[in-house]
């Protein structure tokens, strides 16, 4: 995992429809996460609705969000970029949703699944790293984003984010064939 205090990765990645976005878009903003999401993993189907009503909450807070894809769409269809425009659309994403067609942010972010979750603060150093909350699909625990919202909170609130911190779990990132990362071991 990305150890806490590091400084927030450098990307400049497109959207589905072309659109240039980087890590300098979000320098005046006090807060800033970064999710790993993707269109098709159950984990992330799971949150979809309730991330986005979240986004959509924090960003009145001047919280802002991005979120990455870095699975293969030619192994993975269900990821390619027409895919990620409908998701946009069915869940009325409000932040860029962006495509990591060489899958280096995600090993910049040494990113392992579906869905992750980093909080930067204003600094841009990574003050948290993880899950959204404890529910899964089938366990039958609400959909809160109780880890996600704790930590933005208390970086929001300039208290320390508790350094007891669940990693995400998911699915693996869909890694184009011969690109697996070294940080597996």
């Amino acid at each position: 995992m990305l150890p806490l205090g590091t400084a927030a990765p450098n990307f400049s990645l497109n959207d589905p429809d072309g659109n240039k976005v980087t890590l300098q878009d979000f320098a005046d903003s006090p807060v800033l996460v970064v999710a790993f999401i993707c269109n098709h993993c159950p984990y992330v189907i799971h949150l979809k609705e309730s991330f986005a009503q979240l986004v959509r909450e924090y960003q009145e807070k001047g919280v802002d969000f991005v979120g990455i894809n870095s699975n293969d769409p030619e192994n993975y269809p269900d990821d390619n970029p027409e895919k990620m425009k409908e998701d946009i659309g069915n869940y009325e994403y409000t932040f860029p949703y962006l495509i990591d067609d060489t899958q280096k942010i995600a090993k910049a972010f040494k990113a392992a699944c579906t869905p992750e979750f980093y909080v930067f603060d204003g600094e841009r150093k990574l003050v948290y790293r993880g899950q959204f909350d404890d529910s899964r699909p089938g366990n039958d625990k609400p959909v809160t984003g109780a880890d996600l919202r704790a930590a933005i909170d208390a970086t929001l609130e300039g208290r320390p984010v508790s350094p007891d911190q669940s990693p995400g779990m998911g699915c693996n990132i869909k890694w184009k064939p011969g690109n697996e990362p070294d940080y597996f071991g």
